[in-house]
């Protein structure tokens, strides 16, 4: 509900109040661009913003960009910038601070923003409150790029010339949003309070936004049974505990609020790894899994099995294409012509796999993967870490499998593309880790980034499909999204297609 829909019903929007909600896992640091786990975004989106926001339909709208005009041939994008929006220091935002986050600032820090703003032949500001982007050719999904998550707009000050990782600012976040950093008392809580000179006439109407940390699932429940706090999303409740808060009456359950997003996770594969550098290997692992069981035993239904590397809620997914059925037997059939015999203890080979440390169902995930594998003849050895160590040993590569899920961002140029083609593959998380590489999917996958027509578009992305599902370049498992639970005098908590990763300027409570 938007707050003009919430006038219709008779709602008037409320000002005052704490939003008192939870993040979890705890992230490492608030300045997007810096870190983009979705910790971070959640809670920084509050802080920062982007040029435009996103329908639920993911027609873009106003947000840092009043307006924008876009040529004939696709080639130049002019945004006007909103007047009078300031950073939370004080200082006025400009042209230049729009030109410099996104030529320099994420450019260089986010490997897949730099993949799609390459492609800006110049960025100029003609005016304070104007910014122009010419590109090489025409793209497409260009817009897309300017969500909060994927492209917040920084102070200029505060990084230009410093080591953006290491920048004062980092430690503690300045930006345009409706909400300014006060206070992070690390392994307890982030306090956000309202930012006074926000640029939109007042709001935002909530006074503070407090996100506690509560490392323990049961806990968590516990909150929002009791109303110690009135929000909760992402990994904040185990999927089990869901139909538990759903009963209760003045709890609302929402799985909207995922459609730019479109996460999809997988178990990832570094194909550096004997024997995961064998295809068959990787093809009876796949079919080893169910991902029915997955979906509605672990997940109790609020995910779907994936059925290729491309969501089905984005664009250009080919509904044609399918992963290989759930057979063990098939599996061990595979295994047997990969050469991987079983022993006297029927174990053919033994495989680490780095756990997912976001929230008590990885784990319970991790046991179930263990127990499939065993099945087949892996031994499949679970290893334990924190969110931090997790980030860090997926980007160094010290690892043979995890679970890794990934944001889509609506196109599969945006979201997909990174995590396959060769050009990627770094040491930094979120590219290709796996170190996937097939020529033929690099070339598709070009054909795709550097097309205007649609049609041409999905026809290279459907290969694409088709290659990936076939070399198995990783064990895709499901389509997710996260249940959003709120006290319902919450009002105007999913309004757009990126869910709690919006501003929250509109949010109050209804008394």
């Amino acid at each position: 509900m938007r707050v003009s829909d919430a006038i219709a019903q008779g709602i008037t929007p409320r000002r005052g109040g704490t939003l008192t909600t939870m993040l979890t896992p705890e992230p490492p640091i608030l300045q997007i661009g810096v870190n983009n786990q979705g910790p971070t975004l959640i809670a920084a989106s509050k802080i920062f913003q982007g040029l435009v926001k996103f329908s639920p339909t993911l027609e873009p709208l106003p947000e840092l960009a009043q307006s924008w005009t876009i040529s004939p041939d696709g080639k130049v994008y002019t945004f006007k910038l909103q007047p009078n929006v300031k950073f939370h220091d004080g200082t006025p935002m400009t042209a230049d601070d729009v030109v410099f986050s996104v030529t320099k600032f994420h450019f260089e820090l986010a490997p897949r923003a730099r993949a799609i703003f390459s492609m800006i032949e110049s960025a100029a500001a003609p005016d304070p409150h104007t910014v122009v982007f010419t590109l090489k050719q025409a793209f497409e999904p260009f817009l897309l790029m300017f969500d909060v998550t994927a492209c917040a707009i920084v102070s200029k000050a505060a990084f230009d010339g410093r080591d953006y990782r290491q920048a004062p600012s980092v430690q503690h976040p300045i930006g345009t949003g409706p909400f300014r950093f006060a206070e992070w008392q690390r392994g307890n809580f982030i306090r956000l309070e309202r930012f006074a000179d926000y640029w939109k006439p007042n709001q935002p109407y909530l006074d503070a936004i407090i996100f506690r940390i509560v490392p323990d699932s049961q806990s968590r429940r516990l909150a929002m049974e009791t109303g110690q706090t009135v929000l909760a999303h992402s990994n904040d409740i185990e999927p089990f505990d869901v139909p538990t808060l759903q009963a209760i009456p003045n709890l609302a359950v929402e799985t909207k609020g995922w459609e730019y997003f479109s996460p999809l996770a997988w178990m990832e594969i570094n194909h550096r790894a004997a024997p995961l550098n064998d295809v068959r290997v990787r093809r009876a692992i796949s079919q080893a899994i169910d991902r029915s069981f997955i979906t509605q035993r672990l997940w109790f239904g609020i995910n779907k099995p994936a059925t290729s590397p491309v969501a089905s809620t984005t664009r250009f997914h080919d509904p044609a294409v399918k992963l290989p059925p759930y057979d063990p037997r098939a599996a061990m059939q595979l295994l047997d012509a990969a050469g991987l015999r079983p022993n006297a203890q029927g174990v053919r080979a033994s495989i680490k796999h780095l756990v997912l440390p976001y929230g008590e169902v990885w784990a319970r995930l991790g046991e179930y993967l263990r127990q499939s594998m065993r099945a087949v003849g892996i031994d499949l050895v679970l290893e334990a870490t924190d969110a931090g160590s997790w980030a860090r040993r997926i980007g160094a590569w010290e690892y043979e499998t995890s679970i890794n899920f990934v944001y889509q961002f609506g196109d599969p140029t945006l979201g997909v593309e990174r995590t396959y083609v060769s050009s990627n593959i770094q040491k930094v998380t979120f590219t290709n880790t796996g170190g996937y590489a097939n020529p033929k999917v690099d070339e598709l996958f070009a054909t795709a980034r550097t097309s205007a027509a649609p049609a041409a578009r999905a026809a290279a992305f459907s290969e694409v499909q088709k290659l990936l599902v076939d070399d198995v370049a990783q064990v895709w498992l499901m389509e997710m999204s996260f249940p959003t639970i709120y006290d319902r005098k919450l009002h105007n908590v999913i309004t757009g297609g990126t869910g709690v990763n919006a501003s929250f300027d509109d949010m109050f409570l209804a008394s």
